[in-house]
């Protein structure tokens, strides 16, 4: 599937927390639009599996900056589906593992990871309409973005889906209490970070999920994207 070409170049920037469904609906309107869609928040879990892999101690940060150069992340499109590469290898499902979970928050904070990756985000931008995904989309990576969402659901409803979601991917025996308990740190930091924090943009559109289907909440988001760009209806 090619992507769809246009002079006008635009950013959808969908923010939010952690398993609240920011990436279904960026998946799903970049799918309708023909625009490219961008998880970023498989870019930091690259960067978190990279360090788990290679013992990279992350509150050592001249250790850490060292690796940096070594990371290159790719994404690439392989029959419909967007798949990661970290250094060449597909790493799409194993940067969804618990443990990849765990430490992507404190990898996320640290500022020269921050700065490496938003740098390669908006470069996209330049040459693609995009759909992206993350925690500062609106606020940081694209503030002047043609349209804003942030994404929200009960926090239990969150658990359960991301639990749901480790069950199938053959995690039989994951323990619920602990994806809620990884869910709340997760918050925590993604909130009280220095650099960037998770917040809603003054000019985002806010979409509470909680009670929503994958196709009601991406028709409430069409809605709004095609009563401001009319000429994407086309």
């Amino acid at each position: 599937m090619g992507f769809f070409f246009m002079e006008k170049k635009y950013q959808i920037a969908i923010d939010g927390f952690s398993s609240c469904g920011k990436s279904t609906l960026a998946k799903a309107l970049a799918k309708e639009l023909r625009f490219l869609f961008v998880d970023s928040g498989a870019m930091y879990r690259a960067v978190a599996l990279y360090c788990i892999n290679h013992n990279v101690k992350i509150e050592d940060s001249d250790q850490l900056n060292s690796i940096l150069l070594d990371i290159n992340i790719q994404f690439k499109q392989e029959q419909d589906t967007l798949q990661i590469y970290l250094n060449e290898e597909n790493v799409t499902e194993a940067i969804r593992d618990l443990k990849v979970a765990s430490q992507v928050s404190e990898v996320a904070a640290i500022s020269s990871v921050r700065k490496k990756l938003v740098a390669q985000q908006q470069k996209m931008a330049e040459s693609n309409s995009l759909v992206m995904d993350g925690r500062d989309i609106g606020t940081v990576v694209f503030p002047n973005a043609s349209i804003k969402f942030f994404i929200t659901a009960d926090p239990l409803i969150r658990a359960q889906r991301r639990y749901n979601e480790l069950r199938a991917k053959g995690n039989p025996s994951i323990d619920f209490n602990l994806v809620v308990e990884n869910l709340r740190h997760r918050d925590r930091i993604d909130s009280t970070r220095d650099d960037s924090p998770l917040r809603k943009a003054d000019d985002a559109i806010e979409i509470d999920n909680s009670t929503l289907s994958e196709k009601e909440q991406l028709q409430v988001a069409l809605t709004h994207l095609y009563n401001k760009f009319p000429e994407l209806k086309n």
